[in-house]
């Protein structure tokens, strides 16, 4: 039996009150085993985004559960939150967010940081997770000197660099063209032969043809589960 990672429990999230109250989601319950890759569909409003926005510890329910590895996140205050982000998640988003200022090295140094880990244990696992995702020898290159599949691959080594039990990729591939999307869908694959978990949000069919399960969204709920 699979080890369950992420567990949303008949989750409703309401933002606004009285006549202009919306319902983002409404009586959600999703499972994420350990293994799995997730791509997760639905049109604009369908709450996919804040779907990923909970798992991602970045908010927090109105109503139900949300267990990250067993433990109740609903119930954990900021600093928790901020603690349990850094170590058992990893993102990827559409804009890179990358430090323009500091090399591909040191953006992906960046979360050992906030980890405390000694700074020679972070330059070695920085430069082993940018060899991991082909980058060996762009590690000394700023931002702008990097093509943007060249940037989203930094973003990626930045985010398993602390190895997580969760990576949440939040249409990943929107800014690139198809060339670079297939090139960074083919460094997914290879991160979940690994053993990492993935959750990917896309609107694109071909992106989501790349998990093993498709979740779709409608009004706030999934209506469907199938497998690829």
């Amino acid at each position: 039996m699979k080890k369950s990672v992420a567990s949303l429990s008949n989750v409703s999230k309401y933002y606004g009150k009285g006549s202009l109250q919306v319902r983002a989601l409404d009586g959600l319950n999703l499972e994420v085993n350990q293994g799995d890759y997730l791509a997760v569909m639905g049109a604009s409003g369908s709450g996919k985004s804040t779907a990923m926005n909970i798992l991602g510890c970045l908010d927090r329910p109105t109503k139900g559960t949300y267990e990250l590895n067993g433990t109740a996140v609903e119930k954990l205050d900021d600093d928790s939150l901020a603690d349990i982000r850094n170590k058992e998640l990893g993102f990827v988003f559409q804009q890179f967010h990358l430090l323009q200022e500091v090399s591909a090295l040191e953006n992906v140094m960046l979360p050992m940081v906030y980890a405390c880990v000694p700074p020679l244990e972070r330059k070695e696992r920085a430069a082993d997770a940018l060899y991991r995702v082909g980058l060996e020898n762009r590690m000394n290159n700023m931002p702008n000197q990097l093509s943007g599949g060249q940037q989203q691959r930094v973003a990626i080594a930045r985010a398993i660099i602390n190895q997580p039990s969760l990576l949440l990729a939040d249409e990943p591939t929107g800014a690139l063209d198809s060339k670079t999307t297939e090139d960074v869908l083919n460094l997914f694959d290879q991160l979940h032969t690994q053993g990492i978990t993935i959750v990917l949000v896309t609107h694109e069919d071909n992106v989501a043809q790349r998990a093993k399960k498709i979740a779709r969204f409608k009004d706030g709920k999934v209506i469907e589960i199938s497998q690829n």
